[in-house]
């Protein structure tokens, strides 16, 4: 990914709206006297993720049940993976989870069980995601090669008439993408371009640890079970493929629905200088989607990330806060005339998000065929 100009978010709008949000939000913490990070509530949904991950693993490789039930309990580990994936090591690598530091990298570090690397994701979420975010070229989240086109901006091709029809199923191989190929590609081009963060490990130990931790998932997922379990490969294999493809699944649906929707803005730098329109809290709000935020079960499954307006402005307050600083926020937008796009459910998201994707593939005007 070349980037020859970073991105400048402008200073000409008035702070007033974001230091009025945040003078509200810290006094919302400050009068129920609670810390911004994770609290019991999150740390008791994390064992039971944690649970639904593993135990069904357990399950399979450690008795004789019927093919038809370890194919459903394969489903269950994928619905773990989603599930520790959004509550668990987002926050962790976000630093949210916990106020002491080594729980949060402990927490983070359950991306490795996951087939993804710490150090890459927190580029490519964190660094990109966060602070560029829909902005094309920029926005690692919007780049989906030739084979989907998620922007305006993006090149069309003629066989993209057809993405709203077969993108959901490459939605299921994210995380198996991820396992095997995504992460030796990212990491090559994130050391070209020299992106980093504080603390971050030189060139080779970043290439060290990403070998040991890929020897490590595969020994843990596949060669285990069929070297000393006895499992048989084939069915093996595709009780792995079907635990991929349902967390991929999951994740995919979850973040498309926060950016790439019709409500979602996808502006570009200025060509010469880079800027901006819109200050970056402000182009936080046009950029981001909120859904089925009064649904109990999606805020608890999806750790807040259907509260994707609140996590984008405050990535390092927990998302077992987000539900109640949401009427903070659209409050306070609503105050200053600044959009807060949400969808009331899950349903009507996800329509909007299939239907967003067969207007980017019908081809532009200007487009040669």
């Amino acid at each position: 990914m070349t980037r020859k100009l970073i991105p400048s978010f402008s200073r000409k709008e008035s702070k007033e709206f974001f230091q009025t949000l945040n003078k509200r939000v810290n006094q919302y913490f400050k009068d129920n006297k609670l810390e911004k990070t994770g609290n019991w509530k999150l740390y008791l949904k994390s064992i039971i993720m944690f649970t639904i991950l593993i135990a069904p693993f357990v399950i399979v490789v450690s008795t004789n049940l019927n093919d038809w039930f370890k194919l459903f309990l394969a489903i269950l580990i994928g619905v773990g993976m989603a599930g520790v994936g959004m509550n668990v090591m987002h926050d962790g690598n976000h630093g949210s989870f916990s106020k002491y530091p080594w729980v949060n990298k402990l927490m983070g570090g359950s991306i490795y069980i996951l087939a993804g690397n710490v150090f890459n994701w927190k580029i490519q979420h964190n660094l990109l995601h966060h602070n560029y975010t829909n902005i094309k070229d920029h926005d690692e989240d919007l780049e989906a090669g030739v084979v989907l086109r998620f922007s305006k901006h993006a090149k069309w091709r003629p066989h993209h008439r057809f993405q709203h029809f077969y993108s959901i199923f490459l939605y299921g191989l994210l995380t198996l993408k991820w396992a095997i190929v995504s992460d030796f590609i990212r990491l090559s081009r994130y050391q070209k371009n020299n992106l980093s963060y504080l603390n971050s490990k030189s060139h080779s130990k970043q290439w060290v640890g990403l070998f040991i931790s890929k020897i490590i998932y595969f020994s843990i997922w596949i060669f285990l079970p069929i070297f000393v379990f006895n499992i048989i490969w084939w069915k093996l294999l595709i009780g792995f493929f079907v635990m991929h493809y349902t967390a991929s699944l999951i994740l995919s649906l979850v973040f498309q629905l926060a950016h790439v929707i019709d409500e979602a803005d996808m502006p570009l730098p200025d060509f010469k200088t880079g800027n901006m329109k819109n200050s970056w809290v402000v182009h936080q709000l046009k950029t981001t989607v909120n859904f089925s935020t009064n649904n109990r079960v999606i805020n608890w499954f999806t750790g807040g990330l259907n509260h994707q307006i609140e996590h984008h402005i405050f990535p390092h307050i927990s998302h077992i806060h987000y539900s109640k600083i949401s009427g903070i926020v659209k409050k306070t937008a609503r105050e200053f005339n600044l959009p807060y796009n949400e969808y009331r459910n899950t349903r009507s998201a996800i329509l909007s998000h299939f239907k967003f994707l067969k207007q980017m593939g019908m081809q532009p005007v200007y487009a040669k065929s």
